[in-house]
């Protein structure tokens, strides 16, 4: 079952990165990702804000995108960012079954 809020830490040990990285994302890229508050004033993530921060992640880091460009690139063709992004995760969750299996042996 997927939980419906993901904290700031959650969200970067997703993504392999740090919480301030995260954070830094988030007030970056206002207009894709919204984060609600809880009382205390901490930042809790949906699972289409971790998705979103996922597609950020592939821009900055794989393709090697400033953040303009990210943006620009989220802003123009999101569906392209969205496949490859989903194959990533794809191959991501079968090189982790497959290194189960190997410590199965």
């Amino acid at each position: 079952m997927e939980k419906l809020y993901y904290t700031i830490g959650e969200a970067a040990e997703m993504l392999g990165e740090s919480t301030s990285l995260v954070r830094y994302w988030s007030n970056t890229f206002t207009k894709y990702i919204k984060p609600n508050r809880n009382a205390k004033g901490n930042r809790l993530y949906t699972a289409d804000d971790i998705e979103t921060l996922k597609k950020v992640h592939y821009l900055v880091k794989t393709k090697g995108l400033t953040l303009d460009g990210a943006a620009a690139q989220m802003a123009t063709d999101r569906s392209a960012v969205d496949r490859k992004v989903r194959v990533l995760d794809s191959l991501k969750e079968i090189r982790r079954k497959l290194e189960d299996v190997r410590a199965g042996l």
